[in-house]
C-alpha cells in the first residue's frame, strides 16, 4: 500500500512539473557531507535541466559538502563535469569553506565555480525570486 501510494505521488508530482511551462530558476543547498544526498542533488538537477532546458539551476556547495566538488574525492564528479557544460546548470562552492578548509581552487572540478560566500549566495538568489530547495538525505 506504501508503495503504491508513492508511486501516485511521485506520478502526480511528474505531471504537474511537466504541465509547467514557464520557466523557473532554483538554488539547491548543499552541505551535507553524505555521498548519498550528493547522488540525490545530481539526480534532481539531472532530471530538471534535461524536463526544463529554459530554466536555471544552480548547486551552491559548502560546509561539510565540499568534498561533492573536489576532483580526487567527489563520487559525482563525471556528473558534474557533463552537467556544467549545459548553460542552465552551474555549481558554485563557497570560497569561506574553501579557506577554512585549506583547499585550493585548483582540487576544484572543472567548470566549479566559486562565490565569496555560499550563505550570501543562496539569499542572494532568492532576493531575485529563485526557488530553493535544501538538499539533504535520510
Amino acid at each position: 500500500m506504501k508503495k503504491l501510494l508513492m508511486s501516485t505521488v511521485c506520478t502526480f508530482m511528474i505531471l504537474y512539473v511537466h504541465a509547467q511551462t514557464k520557466p523557473v530558476k532554483i538554488v539547491f543547498d548543499v552541505t551535507s557531507a553524505d555521498h548519498e544526498t550528493h547522488q540525490s542533488v545530481i539526480r534532481h538537477v539531472k532530471f530538471m535541466a534535461s524536463a526544463y532546458p529554459d530554466s536555471q539551476f544552480e548547486v551552491v556547495i559548502y560546509s561539510g559538502s565540499v568534498e561533492m566538488a573536489l576532483k580526487d574525492k567527489s563520487v559525482v564528479a563525471d556528473d558534474i563535469i557533463n552537467l556544467a557544460e549545459n548553460k542552465n546548470v552551474s555549481f558554485k562552492v563557497c570560497e569561506q569553506t574553501l579557506k577554512h578548509k585549506n583547499i585550493d581552487k585548483s582540487e576544484l572540478l572543472p567548470n566549479v565555480e566559486t562565490v565569496p560566500d555560499g550563505i550570501l549566495e543562496i539569499v542572494t538568489r532568492q532576493s531575485e525570486g529563485w526557488g530553493y530547495i535544501k538538499e539533504s538525505h535520510h
